[in-house]
């Protein structure tokens, strides 16, 4: 679920050649979607690239009924199942600045989605992963020759057992040192496969 406000784009970059830096000559002429949706498809589009470099397979549930994806690890090293899976909810923001200071940052939750991801005992886990993207669609990505950047990043936490502290809402911690990309997605594979929590 994104979180914002729709806004209008500003002037975007024109396409960079020759690796000079990009220009805001003339902007694109961006589809209407509000800019939430697109943040929801932004923030897709880095789970699949993230599930494609740790080997992880994706399904969507539905009706959704309150978790997004389910990613799923096959490995000849787990010892529960030859296949695990875990349940994630994805969360996007333009109201956290990237690269947080401190170990870690706030991100506030409806009570209906923390009780929801805080369940335990579960006997397919669930974690959050929260994107942090710039507020103008002009700055979400660039391309190139030499890859494709996708700003900012996505960070993850298993939020089992998380007390409810708010009347609504609860404000949950989000350690900076957990970066969502595929060699944190192995390793919260590996742990499930082992037996043990994300």
């Amino acid at each position: 679920m994104a979180l914002a406000q729709p806004n209008p784009g500003s002037p975007a970059r024109t396409e960079d050649h020759g690796g000079k830096p990009p220009q805001r000559n003339t902007p694109p002429m961006r589809g209407t979607l509000a800019t939430t949706a697109c943040m929801e498809t932004l923030q897709v589009g880095y789970l699949h690239a993230v599930a494609a470099a740790a080997g992880c397979s994706l399904s969507q549930p539905f009706p959704d009924n309150g978790i997004d994806w389910h990613v799923s690890h096959g490995a000849p090293g787990h010892t529960v199942d030859d296949e695990v899976t875990v349940k994630v909810q994805l969360k996007c923001t333009y109201q956290i600045a990237p690269n947080p200071p401190g170990a870690t940052f706030s991100f506030t939750l409806d009570n209906t989605h923390l009780v929801k991801l805080a369940r335990t005992p579960v006997s397919v886990h669930k974690i959050l992963v929260v994107m942090l993207v710039p507020r103008s669609q002009d700055d979400w990505l660039q391309a190139g020759h030499e890859g494709l950047d996708l700003r900012y990043c996505c960070y993850w936490t298993n939020l089992a057992g998380h007390p409810v502290t708010g009347r609504h809402r609860t404000t949950v911690r989000i350690l900076t040192s957990r970066i969502f990309d595929d060699r944190a997605l192995c390793g919260i594979m590996a742990r499930v496969g082992a037996g043990g929590r994300p």
